[in-house]
């Protein structure tokens, strides 16, 4: 089942972010609205699109965040890879996305803190970002 689920939301998620999908969505919207007229601007005519995007709008919520699941999980195992590989790298890093927010705002902290100069002459974090944007 979750082979199955796995690809079609893959697909679905792939097909929903062309322009296609935008282009068809907004050629939905504009005959809805030009068929207006033709029914009064009814009750019935209202109700068509309000549920049609409710129900679009809910499913589409669970199908971007399985995207998002996976892609996070994947993104983690490389990261996890890279720390496991390199050997400079503190493996203590390994699986802190479990870690609370507090709990990761302090390791934060900590590593900016490492990189404070005249810490083995170390640069700031801030003249690495300032540098990163000279560059562009």
């Amino acid at each position: 089942m979750d082979h199955l689920f796995t690809r079609i939301s893959a697909r679905l998620a792939s097909a929903v972010g062309q322009p296609l999908a935008f282009i068809l969505a907004l050629t939905g919207i504009i005959l809805w609205s030009v068929t207006g007229p033709v029914f009064g601007f009814s009750d019935t005519w209202q109700l068509i699109v309000n549920t049609s995007t409710t129900i679009i709008t809910f499913l589409m919520v669970f199908l971007i965040q399985n995207a998002q699941n996976r892609d996070a999980a994947a993104m983690q195992a490389k990261l996890d890879e890279l720390i496991r590989a390199v050997a400079k790298a503190r493996n203590e890093f390994i699986g802190i996305e479990h870690l609370t927010e507090r709990e990761l705002e302090i390791i934060r902290s900590d590593i900016e803190e490492e990189c404070k100069p005249g810490r083995e002459g170390k640069p700031h974090h801030t003249d690495t970002l300032g540098h990163l944007i000279r560059r562009w």
